[in-house]
């Protein structure tokens, strides 16, 4: 049933009755005497009950107006509570951070700085969700999304953080000789990482693209750079890596680099978020934390 009367004019009844005094209640809500009195008659009105008793030297609830007032007030005192706890969820760094980012570039880029955040901000708890899926942020009900390339999401704002680039990479002792263009790579067993298929390569100096689409010889398919890697340097395979994590286990002899002429077209690291002037201050110290350590890379 559709309520007949205002809900403000029942929040003025509550601090008569709390107080005991039309004065003080008034002076409690910020308006003038005749206009409190104005809207308590109209709320007794509306409902068509007597809630107060009045006399020249004092006020008191019916037995009516104390049903009343014990019920409401409960739920006054609750939206008092939810009305202090989003104002301090605006203007003090607490609560919980839902993050969404991908598990390998996740690991390497964003753990530590997560762990440092967490240390200068104790109030503020993350909820780290690493996944190589393109999950529903929206229904997930993500704060913050880490993701490699494709970074548009209606009304979410996209930040790049970070270049990166997949190389061709094999086990330190596999002979690459003859492989010169990324056609020779045909008749070699590879390992493939999903969803980077196929390997869109390009060349350092003349600019041209190839595609290369492995059909014949894969060995091993997985979904997970780590493993990727790890099978790379078992001998397994030729596989497409990513450069920040190839290019360390290249100068220590772990891999050799296939093909150095020519590496994946850029794949940006992206951050996105909401609105920048309606984030509650826990996420955006978050996205300013990430945005200063990113910065300090370049």
């Amino acid at each position: 049933m559709k309520s007949s009367y205002s809900l403000d004019d029942l929040r003025c009844f509550c601090a008569v009755a709390r107080l005991g005094s039309f004065k003080a209640a008034a002076e409690l809500l910020a308006m003038p005497l005749s206009t409190l009195s104005r809207r308590i008659r109209q709320l007794e009105s509306d409902l068509q009950l007597r809630l107060l008793n009045r006399d020249a030297h004092r006020v008191s609830l019916t037995n009516t107006g104390e049903q009343y007032y014990q019920r409401c007030a409960a739920l006054f005192e609750e939206l008092d509570d939810i009305d202090e706890d989003l104002h301090r969820e605006k203007h003090r760094p607490c609560g919980k951070v839902r993050v969404s980012a991908p598990i390998n570039s996740g690991s390497y880029f964003l753990r530590q700085i997560f762990y440092d955040f967490l240390q200068q901000y104790p109030d503020i708890q993350l909820d780290l969700h690493f996944s190589n899926s393109l999950i529903d942020i929206e229904a997930e009900a993500m704060d913050v999304v880490f993701r490699v390339g494709s970074p548009i999401v209606e009304s979410w704002i996209a930040r790049p953080l970070k270049d990166i680039h997949f190389i061709l990479c094999a086990h330190a002792q596999y002979d690459v000789s003859d492989i010169h263009t990324p056609a020779q790579l045909c008749g070699h067993p590879l390992v493939l990482c999903r969803p980077m298929i196929p390997w869109q390569l390009q060349h350092k100096t003349s600019g041209e693209a190839y595609d290369y689409h492995p059909q014949k010889g894969v060995r091993l398919e997985v979904d997970e750079i780590a493993m990727l890697t790890h099978a790379v340097k078992s001998g397994l395979g030729i596989g497409y890596i990513p450069d920040y994590f190839a290019l360390p286990m290249i100068a220590e002899g772990e891999l050799v680099h296939v093909l150095p002429a020519w590496r994946s077209q850029v794949r940006t690291l992206f951050m996105l978020y909401r609105d920048r002037d309606h984030l509650p201050l826990r996420v955006r110290m978050l996205v300013e934390y990430v945005l200063q350590r990113f910065a300090k890379l370049d």
